[in-house]
């Protein structure tokens, strides 16, 4: 895997444009374009060969609220999405595999109702990613709302022999923020678990992807990258 292909650009929806918040702060908006289907064109165009999207209202609703959206980036790309955000039902993720998602991430749905999480990743074995948000060294849900009991590798732990497809990893302190991933905690993950682990959050350049892709070894599969990119901080298409 080329460095280039480690990164994955984000796109984040909220209130029909795409933006970025600040350390998962949804009072701490700043938007960058006013049509995401036109942004996530443009990241494949600069050689992106996956995407992340997540709905931002879904994710504090409860409900995906950006559905439309979605379905026509998927229309629009020819690029694997993962999406996350808000899929707490059966249905919500039904919805979004048949509409061409790619994988789905799901992270409180996991947390709060582990029979029906059972049910959905065995009726769509590696389709799911476990969703893993971290706040002050615990995994957080609803949106980062509301914290828990568990560490990450606790939380993963739980659903390892389960049929998901890996990991996603978002150290939520630092997303949005540029202040650097959290390598050591994603390391952790990587080698303690055994199906990939995709980190998130805090990158700031591209010496933070090259540390990551280094250790790329133990598990890590790829980086998902979105302030960085929308600042400016790394340029894609200059990326090998």
């Amino acid at each position: 895997m080329s460095l280039k292909d480690f990164i994955i650009p984000a796109v984040d929806i909220k209130d029909g444009k795409a933006v970025r918040l600040f350390k998962g702060d949804p009072n701490a908006v700043k938007v960058y374009a006013d049509n995401p289907i036109d942004m996530a064109k443009i990241w494949e165009e600069k050689g992106a060969k996956h995407l992340h999207i997540v709905d931002l209202d879904g994710a504090f609703e409860g409900i995906p609220k950006n559905y439309k959206i979605v379905e026509q980036i998927v229309k629009n790309v020819s690029i694997p999405i993962e999406f996350g955000g808000g899929l707490r039902t059966y249905e919500a993720v039904k919805t979004m595999i048949e509409i061409g998602v790619e994988r789905v991430v799901i992270g409180s749905l996991a947390y709060q109702d582990k029979e029906l999480f059972e049910k959905i990743v065995n009726d769509f074995p590696e389709k799911v990613i476990l969703g893993i948000d971290a706040k002050d060294g615990k995994v957080a849900i609803k949106g980062w709302l509301e914290k828990t009991d568990f560490t990450p590798l606790d939380f993963a732990k739980m659903f390892e022999n389960f049929p998901i497809w890996g990991y996603l990893y978002t150290d939520v302190n630092r997303d949005g923020a540029l202040v650097g991933p959290n390598i050591e905690g994603t390391k952790y993950l990587a080698e303690n678990l055994n199906k990939p682990v995709i980190a998130s959050g805090g990158v700031s350049s591209l010496e933070d992807v090259k540390k990551l892709y280094e250790i790329k070894d133990v598990g890590i599969y790829g980086v998902v990258v979105g302030k960085a990119l929308y600042e400016g901080k790394i340029n894609l298409e200059e990326v090998d």
